[in-house]
């Protein structure tokens, strides 16, 4: 019986890592034939990702984790950079492409020398979409290369059409532009929605990373069949794309992540204090894990809580001090930031905390509603628990999920949907008090059609699901590709 290898090399970030090894757990567990070797690119900043894949890795002996050294750099970055994420985020990836094809070529070289039965032949790369440049690396070593797409099937949809869009018109987009019209979303979007990368100084590394999608020999998504019909459906019939593999949700229900930002005493606070709330009484907001405000910000937060009259679990985070890089952190002084007597006045009906387990929130029976900033694996979690959202956007492609999710799905409520974290706009109390209040009503149509949404999530899945047959179809297309080409 052949055994093949998959070598898998996600993006170092919370939102990308942790649902490409949740994939990877679930290959394994599937088809005994499988064993994987993660790549892992270190951020550029400091994180507890590592630790994360590390554990992940320890516990599934068929996955492998090979740090991808740090190239060094051969100049300062850029001063652009700092204003263009994204763009930098492309290049910080591309840099490692020398060290990733050596590590590549040295798998595929073992399995060439060991021709004993129990020989693992490497079957192909699985890479992050931000990491689509390592197919110049798989082409070289005539190996296929899959996609994993983190995010959804109508972002696919966009990053697809991306290059079409470029051809008739090579400047980055303005909120003034007439809105697009995208294959595989329903309605036309509003430029103020296109992803932040696209108008802050990444469009052209936008352009150039989507222009790569087709040449892979397949597109897994981290979505389902069910929940997004239309978009899955154009895929099939443009006659260009790669065979597309809805196969999610793929979460991490263990919320293996918040353990290892968390120290104990601090999750049984949280859960201690749920246990003690009504049933779906609770709104939980929980912006991501580079979602932060500043003080002007959160006064505004306080007050359309303490006004709503909503029990409230508020997972806080500030920006990091000046110079102090990017992550956000924990409120030092929650006094300092907060309405005078806030505390007092909210005691035993809210919590405020940092970090959350946010998994282990949205699964709780006291957990009613959601304040998020419409990441979408934040999405897929409290879908898959029955929670409606409230959407927040902040950065990356969450403005577009938010439209889509309002105006396409109906599944979620909105608040905004063009917020752009460092924009300088500040969300009055009023209007985040209106949708509160909106998102704990027990009879809305959105918190029914959610909870449909959330049985359809666990079917989809289970043996005999759609998710569960494209991750067979998956399966076979690796386990049959003898000839080892794109």
């Amino acid at each position: 019986m052949e055994k093949v290898r998959l070598v898998f090399i996600p993006a170092p970030g919370s939102g990308h890592l942790v649902s490409t090894l949740q994939f990877a757990k679930r290959l394994i567990d599937r088809e005994e034939r499988i064993s994987i070797t993660v790549l892992a690119i270190q951020s550029a900043s400091p994180t507890t990702l590592s630790s994360y894949a590390k554990s992940v890795a320890a516990s599934e002996p068929k996955i492998q984790l090979i740090d991808v050294p740090k190239p060094q750099p051969e100049h300062p970055p850029a001063q652009d950079s700092f204003k263009s994420p994204a763009k930098s985020f492309s290049l910080y990836i591309e840099s490692h492409l020398p060290n990733v094809k050596k590590i590549v070529t040295s798998l595929v070289s073992s399995s060439h020398v060991s021709k004993s039965l129990d020989s693992i032949r490497v079957a192909g790369l699985v890479v992050d979409f931000f990491c689509v440049s390592m197919v110049d690396v798989a082409k070289e070593l005539h190996l296929p290369t899959y996609l994993f797409m983190t995010s959804n099937a109508g972002y696919l949809a966009l990053m697809l059409h991306l290059p079409i869009q470029h051809k008739h018109n090579e400047v980055e987009p303005k909120d003034s532009d007439p809105e697009w019209l995208i294959p595989g979303i329903v309605h036309p979007v509003p430029p103020r929605v296109l992803p932040v990368a696209l108008t802050d100084g990444s469009y052209s590394a936008y352009v150039k990373v989507a222009s790569r999608f087709r040449e892979t020999r397949g597109i897994i998504a981290n979505t389902f069949v069910e929940l997004e019909t239309y978009a899955i459906n154009s895929f099939f019939h443009d006659g260009q794309t790669p065979p597309v593999y809805p196969v999610g949700p793929v979460i991490d229900l263990e919320d293996c992540q918040a353990h290892s930002n968390l120290e104990q005493a601090q999750r049984d606070k949280i859960i201690r204090w749920l246990d003690d709330q009504p049933q779906s009484s609770v709104v939980f907001l929980c912006f991501g894990s580079m979602g932060s405000f500043g003080a002007e910000q959160v006064k505004e937060i306080a007050v359309g809580l303490e006004h709503s009259g909503q029990r409230f679990l508020w997972a806080l985070r500030m920006p990091p001090p000046k110079g102090k890089g990017m992550m956000p952190i924990d409120c030092p002084n929650l006094e300092e930031v907060l309405p005078d007597g806030f505390l007092e006045r909210t005691h035993g009906k809210g919590l405020i905390c940092g970090w959350a387990p946010q998994v282990e929130v949205l699964a709780h029976k006291a957990t009613g509603g959601f304040v998020s900033h419409c990441g979408w694996n934040s999405i897929l979690e409290s879908l898959w628990h029955g929670v409606p959202i409230v959407t927040w956007p902040m950065y990356a492609e969450q403005q577009l999920n938010a439209f889509r999710m309002v105006k396409e799905l109906g599944l979620a409520l909105e608040m905004r949907l063009d917020y752009k974290k460092g924009g300088g706009e500040v969300v009055r109390a009023d209007e985040i008090e209106r949708a509160v209040v909106a998102v704990m009503d027990k009879e809305s149509e959105v918190r029914k059609k959610v909870k449909e949404m959330g049985e359809m999530t666990r079917k989809a899945v289970k043996d005999g699901g759609s998710s569960f047959a494209s991750v067979g179809r998956f399966i076979e297309d690796v386990i049959g590709n003898n000839c080892g080409s794109n």
